[in-house]
């Protein structure tokens, strides 16, 4: 697998929209998780909240301009999605976004 540097995570977003299945939370410290807004986070705490499949920290459209409003504290699962690998590829699958 060939991971690409040439994507643009702020023009993507895809990762952040495809399943409220996938931010959860997993091995960060119950100080790491204080720091997130509760606005933030979903009703049952084992994740980030989601509006559909889209985290509700994301801002702006998936595929044109977007970013994360906890950026600086977010989860381990956003930390470890890596551009352009197995998962980002099929959250860029699922809108479009890996046409040659």
């Amino acid at each position: 697998m060939t991971l690409s540097t040439d994507l643009d995570c702020q023009a993507c977003g895809a990762c952040c929209s495809f399943s409220s299945d996938w931010p959860r939370f997993s091995m960060e410290s119950e100080a790491a998780l204080d720091l997130l807004p509760a606005r933030f986070v979903a009703a049952d705490e084992g994740g980030m909240r989601c509006e559909g499949s889209r985290c509700s920290a994301l801002s702006g459209q998936v595929g044109v301009s977007t970013s994360c409003l906890v950026y600086d504290i977010r989860p381990d699962v956003c930390r470890e999605c890596v551009p352009g690998d197995a998962a980002c590829s099929m959250a860029r699958d699922a809108f479009g976004l890996n046409s040659a």
